[in-house]
């Protein structure tokens, strides 16, 4: 892969940049759209590359190169939805330009005070990225003049059109120059990005387009979770939160009552966590905003809005509290982990009614989705356990801290304690809270019946399509339905196996399968006989 100084791009005070910033080689997107801004291209372009891949730099710094910066008035304007997307393509465009100490780089946006900003644009000015509420304000107060535009980014502009600024873009646009080079940038090829290609951008239009068009990232996988009922995702949120103790994440909600909701439930459960979302002032955003990038917070639960512009990258899960109505929108949040070669998982917490949802998504990412359990009990509580002692196990004392100073002390109080029991109350202290949590509302919380419902497999039908199952383990063995569910699967090697009623009694138990699958469980079972940890041997029979 060749390097940004291999490619001779840019002058040295933006090499010296890239240099200090440590950008070594470009991304497929950044090469593909430097080249061609570079080579004095006028035709409008549009441009699709996954979220994350860095489709700021690739638009950000061909302009930096190319303004005039004996020009007093803004020769660039870049739109983009959100206030937080704003304040990170500014952040950006300012670290690329670092020692080009003549350019002035002015953001405009709304939630904060308007004179501060007319006073800035009244100073020599080259680049403008705002949000087109504030963008159209100014100019309607005659305070912003885009006569000198050359050129006009719109990144995320069919997030714009979502939030209702279709108005505002067209009054913005009709005020530029009909002599300027449009760029459209987005993540994926909607119907709504066409019509915003053939409304904005002035034919003919070239298009740049890395990987595959409207797909997801290759390094996330993409899970999901079935609750029986829509009062239970709560309950699934905070195992998967337990069993994955290092979790980094954004939790998206679809509406900014159910995110601030979700986060003050959270907070109130004892996670780390904090929301973000349209009806927050811009300090308190960006006090949210700089707590989640410095990892003073582990989990963010945020609106699709609010999160525009969130750019982390080592960000481990995204979870899908509320499953988008459309599958561009899931490509969005999902590509929001995965990152700069990072691998993420993107999380579906979904009731048996929205599965056609995941269909739909699946055709968009063009990858599948795999069905995982919600965890048990008993996994949460060894995961947590094991998760503990690895911090223990590499944690390192300061011997020279006040700590040691009480230690003799501490001993001897504890001296008529073996190293068993030490561990043990040790544990117990630090997990006991934890435990009784969970055992006053250790349910299973996993949908069984996905397809053996009385509207399809009613009355006697149901015998045409499901086989039932005698096994001689039952609850005095410690069998319950989530493990036997785990059993089934594990039968079945994970296939998409559909469960019909299961029935634990004390000695033994019944289940039912789709009779597709009866020979697939009767050898599953059995190669699994002595491989499970319910004390005797497996026995399993089909019932007529």
């Amino acid at each position: 892969m060749k390097t940004f100084k291999e490619y001779n791009f840019f002058n040295d005070k933006i090499a010296q940049a890239l240099e200090d910033i440590g950008f070594e080689s470009p991304t497929p997107i950044q090469e593909k759209v430097i080249s061609y801004l570079l080579k004095k291209q006028k035709k409008d372009l549009i441009a699709l590359s996954q979220t994350g891949t860095g489709k700021t730099a690739a638009f950000g710094l061909p302009i930096i190169q190319k303004i005039n910066l004996n020009l007093r008035f803004p020769q660039a304007l870049i739109l983009c939805p959100t206030r937080e997307l704003c304040i990170q393509i500014t952040r950006d465009l300012c670290r690329f330009s670092k020692y080009i100490s003549l350019i002035k780089i002015i953001p405009l946006y709304g939630g904060i005070n308007i004179e501060n900003q007319i006073q800035s644009l009244r100073k020599k000015t080259h680049i403008i990225i705002g949000t087109p509420g504030r963008i159209l304000d100014l100019i309607k107060r005659k305070k912003l003049s885009l006569y000198d535009i050359k050129y006009l980014i719109l990144d995320e502009a069919d997030e714009m059109l979502n939030m209702g600024f279709k108005e505002e873009l067209d009054s913005i646009i009709e005020k530029l120059p009909k002599k300027r080079q449009s760029l459209l940038f987005s993540a994926t090829m909607s119907k709504c990005m066409n019509e915003i290609a053939h409304t904005y951008l002035i034919e003919p239009v070239e298009e740049i387009t890395t990987g595959k068009r409207n797909v997801g990232a290759d390094d996330v996988k993409h899970i999901y979770y079935i609750v029986d009922k829509t009062n239970q995702k709560y309950s699934t949120l905070k195992k998967i939160l337990d069993i994955n103790p290092d979790i980094y994440g954004i939790i998206f909600c679809k509406t900014r009552k159910e995110t601030k909701k979700i986060a003050d439930y959270l907070i109130r459960d004892g996670y780390n966590a904090d929301a973000i979302y349209g009806d927050l002032s811009q300090s308190q955003r960006d006090s949210v905003m700089n707590r989640f990038r410095k990892k003073y917070l582990q989990l963010l639960v945020a609106t699709d809005v609010a999160s525009r512009g969130i750019d982390v990258n080592d960000i481990t899960h995204v979870i899908n509290y509320n499953i988008p109505n459309e599958s561009e929108i899931y490509v969005h949040r999902s590509g929001r982990t995965g990152r700069a070669g990072n691998r993420g998982i993107s999380i579906c917490i979904i009731h048996s009614k929205e599965t056609s949802f995941l269909k739909g998504f699946e055709n968009k990412i063009g990858k599948s989705f795999k069905r995982i359990l919600v965890p048990s009990v008993k996994e949460i509580c060894e995961k947590k356990l094991m998760h503990f002692v690895e911090k223990i196990k590499k944690t390192s004392v300061d011997d020279k801290s006040i700590m040691n100073k009480f230690l003799p002390k501490i001993q001897k109080k504890l001296e008529f304690l073996n190293k068993e029991e030490l561990i043990k109350r040790f544990y117990w202290i630090e997990f006991n809270r934890f435990f009784t949590a969970y055992s006053s509302n250790s349910n299973d919380l996993n949908f069984q019946n996905l397809f053996y419902s009385k509207k399809i497999f009613g009355g006697n039908n149901k015998k045409k399509f499901f086989s039932k199952f005698f096994l001689n383990i039952g609850a005095k063995d410690n069998l319950t339905k989530l493990g036997l569910i785990n059993l089934i699967n594990q039968a079945a090697n994970n296939s998409h196996i559909n469960i019909g009623n299961i029935e634990i009694l004390s000695k033994f138990s019944f289940f039912e399968v789709e009779k597709r699958y009866q020979k697939k469980i009767l050898v599953g079972m059995n190669k699994i006989n002595n491989n499970h940890s319910y004390g005797r041997p497996i026995s399993i029979e089909i019932k007529n």
